[in-house]
């Protein structure tokens, strides 16, 4: 009993051996701060669209999240090719200072276009932090423990997803809707502080390396597309991430109306389901690095997107507390099927080219969200009541068209393989 205890116990435990290295740890506090404080710019940005009127609300935050998933397709990928061209530290202390500095911007605004301007340039900004943030990971974390790093960092995202915005309401009661991107702010200099304390020579390019670089920019952003679809199992999990981005993308847009309208329940009983979400994904993300320990992820993948269709196709015809299960295990589900890229391309993409690969796949991934965003509301208008079931029976249709076509082309090397040897 006691041995199975500690075997328990060892398992949970494996997504934290990463922090064992001091600069992953450096890195992750820093992130996981920036996290708390994104969650303060979105609860602030919430309330400080309400002060526009009740009936602009909505609207404003719509604009408001176009404009960052705009700025994440159109500029990661460049971002991507900087990091792999100039020093990496750089990139991340200028880029989150600029942030900060935007951020402080917004207690300031008195019209919505400022709304818009400000947003739009802070996603820039971030456009170009992240991917050089998922570039140093596999350069500064051992590679037994690069899974653990990937899982603890998606994790953490998810549970800060789940807490952030309770902490950033309670902050916003004391501070009101303008005076809480002040401490928004602060949260960006503890941050900074933490990247500052990053050392250079770990995470950055070496100059003679910088120098070597012939490419134009244009050329580097194609080769970053390339690789990241031109290798088999990033290209599969790539599929994969599309199918996942429409699933989820049922959740968010139409949860609100399923449980509002057709189960009749209110703004708690809605928040405790998208919590179920979010903390079946964060489970899932803590324990996904033992989960699949495959060259491809294969597993990981498939088993993922087909738990989250499958959780969402019967999503409408089930009572509040089924709801919150199926959700739970959507969430893990979609950890499962989303978090593999970031290890693969770490895995599979040589160090020197990975800044533009992450770049790369930044924006195809946001790209994806932007395409399923209106599937899922086309889905709640014209089939109303039954919105779940087409989006669960879409991804599945889709599931099973990527496993085929990996299936076949699979074969197809192996037996190309085959017949070099011979």
């Amino acid at each position: 009993m006691n041995y199975r205890m500690q075997n328990i116990l060892k398992e949970l435990s494996q997504p934290f051996q990463a922090l064992k290295q001091k600069t992953f740890a450096t890195l992750y506090f820093a992130q996981t701060i920036s996290l708390l404080g994104d969650a303060f710019t979105w609860v602030g940005l919430a309330l400080l669209s309400y002060q526009f009127g009740k009936e602009r609300s909505t609207p404003i935050l719509a604009a408001a999240l176009t404009l960052r998933v705009i700025a994440f397709i159109i500029f990661s990928p460049f971002a991507g090719v900087l990091a792999d061209r100039i020093d990496r530290k750089k990139i991340l202390y200028i880029t989150h200072f600029i942030r900060m500095a935007i951020v402080c911007c917004l207690p300031f605004v008195n019209a919505e276009w400022q709304i818009y301007v400000l947003i739009f340039l802070l996603n820039i900004f971030n456009a170009f932090f992240t991917p050089t943030y998922k570039s140093i990971i596999p350069q500064i974390v051992e590679p037994k423990n690069y899974r653990q790093a990937i899982g603890l960092s998606n994790a953490t995202f998810q549970l800060l997803g789940v807490l952030g915005p309770g902490l950033a309401g309670i902050m916003a009661v004391w501070f009101g809707a303008r005076d809480i991107f002040f401490v928004d702010a602060i949260s960006f200099v503890l941050a900074g502080l933490l990247i500052l304390l990053l050392p250079a020579a770990l995470i950055s390019k070496p100059v003679a390396e910088i120098y070597q670089k012939k490419l134009s920019t244009w050329e580097d952003v194609l080769k970053g597309a390339k690789l990241l679809f031109g290798n088999r199992l990033i290209r599969f999990s790539l599929a994969i991430e599309f199918i996942s981005a429409i699933a989820g993308a049922m959740i968010l847009v139409n949860t609100v109306g399923h449980v509002k309208t057709a189960l009749q329940l209110g703004d708690k009983q809605y928040g405790w389901t998208m919590a179920a979400f979010a903390i079946g994904a964060a489970i899932a993300a803590f324990a996904a690095g033992n989960f699949d320990k495959s060259k491809s992820r294969r597993t990981s993948l498939i088993i993922g997107a087909f738990i989250l269709a499958l959780s969402i196709s019967i999503a409408n015809y089930t009572s509040f507390p089924v709801l919150l299960i199926l959700w739970s295990l959507a969430g893990l589900g979609q950890s499962l099927a989303e978090m593999p890229s970031e290890t693969l391309i770490g895995e599979n993409i040589e160090a020197n080219e990975q800044g533009k690969v992450f770049g790369s796949h930044f924006s195809f991934s946001h790209l994806w969200w932007a395409i399923a965003y209106p599937l899922a509301g086309f889905a709640g208008s014209y089939f109303p009541g039954n919105d779940f079931l087409f989006g669960g029976i879409l991804s599945m249709i889709l599931l099973l068209i990527a496993y085929l076509i990996f299936k076949l082309k699979l074969k197809k090397t192996n037996y190309m393989y085959r017949q070099n040897i011979n």
